[in-house]
């Protein structure tokens, strides 16, 4: 037995089988897709992001949308504003700081314009002109406009080291990244390529964050940390998905196309994890610190190790969301699983059944 597989001790109830053929069901609803978790989603939105809801349909999301960006009242930005005067009664020494990145501006995409601008600014990419090309960007672009809001409320749930949104606006580099890349992006699929890849080198360099432009990443994420994490050009990251630092996100070798992972909705990834070639890790898993994922992993599932095998499911909350990454024995419930290597397509079956206890060993 390696150190990744489990060992169930406990005896198995009469309806494991049941248990074992709804997982598979939502294990096929692959990444992305709602499953039977929808409704139980919905209603966690609202409670993790108290001023901008996401709900988990098109007409839902369209509607939550045009709530954020055209409404006459922005709770976020006033947040920052009510924090950035309070700190700078506490620090003095700060006020031209705070006065020059929040205060003097008009809305919360200005602010974060001027404060990526002298984050990414060099010799030959200068404050002013990055600051004209990242606003022209998100004043005429909803989505990133939507998307900045959510992931600074991601970053304010999540994290319990930024106590304030003002914080991941002026301090957190994973935020800075994030909307970097998102200028980036918005550049790329506007076919200016050569600005969008100048654009990714000076964000590598500035925050050590590497993510291709071309990569598709939702709303509502958190880049805990972000140093070490890389992101192919093919990738595709779902909303709410969580990710620490040396996340990488890559290829298998040299080949083009369609070659790096799908990451589903509120999936959580563990620091160092390594996610390579084209797989789907499906909606709500979690990929345990260290770990080398080459196969596909269900939804609401854990994978450990290297290879990562799944050791067990989770169970309602998204682990993006309660951020736990460990594998205590009240994290998985009623669930056991058995793992099969079948050696003859190179795949492990996995069965999954209701247990009265169940004891994992790593």
């Amino acid at each position: 037995m390696t150190s990744c597989e489990c060992l169930v001790l406990e005896k198995l109830e009469d309806n494991g089988e049941a248990a074992a053929r709804e997982r598979g069901r939502v294990a096929q609803g692959g990444v992305g897709g709602s499953g039977s978790y929808a409704g139980e989603w919905r209603s966690r939105s609202e409670a993790m992001f108290p001023i901008y809801v996401m709900g988990s349909s098109q007409a839902s999301t369209a509607a939550a949308s045009q709530d954020i960006v055209d409404s006459a009242e922005d709770p976020i930005w006033e947040a920052v504003k009510s924090e950035a005067n309070s700190e700078t009664e506490k620090e003095p020494i700060l006020s031209s700081f705070l006065y020059a990145s929040v205060l003097s501006h008009d809305c919360l995409e200005r602010a974060l314009s001027f404060v990526l601008a002298n984050k990414l600014e060099d010799p030959t990419f200068l404050a002013t002109q990055l600051i004209d090309i990242f606003n022209d960007v998100m004043m005429n672009n909803k989505d990133i406009r939507r998307s900045i809001r959510l992931d600074a409320q991601a970053f304010k749930d999540r994290d319990p080291a930024c106590s304030q949104y003002s914080w991941a606006l002026l301090y957190l580099k994973g935020y800075h990244s994030l909307q970097s890349y998102r200028i980036a992006h918005v550049l790329w699929n506007q076919g200016r390529k050569v600005l969008a890849l100048a654009l990714q080198s000076r964000i590598s360099e500035v925050f050590a964050v590497d993510i291709h432009p071309a990569a598709r990443i939702g709303e509502g994420i958190l880049l805990d940390h972000g140093t070490g994490l890389v992101i192919g050009e093919t990738a595709v990251v779902g909303n709410w998905v969580s990710l620490m630092q040396g996340v990488t996100l890559g290829g298998t070798g040299k080949e083009h196309g369609d070659r790096h992972p799908k990451i589903g909705p509120g999936a959580l990834l563990g620091a160092g994890a390594t996610i390579l070639g084209n797989i789907n890790i499906g909606e709500g898993a979690m990929i345990a610190a260290g770990s080398l994922v080459l196969k596909d992993v269900p939804p609401h599932s854990m994978a450990v190790g290297n290879p990562a095998k799944v050791v067990g499911y989770t169970e309602k909350e998204d682990p993006s969301l309660t951020m736990k990454h460990d594998a205590r024995r009240d994290y998985f419930e009623h669930v056991a699983i058995s793992l099969s290597d079948d050696r003859a397509n190179g795949q492990f079956s996995i069965v999954s059944k209701t247990l009265n206890s169940v004891m994992l060993i790593f």
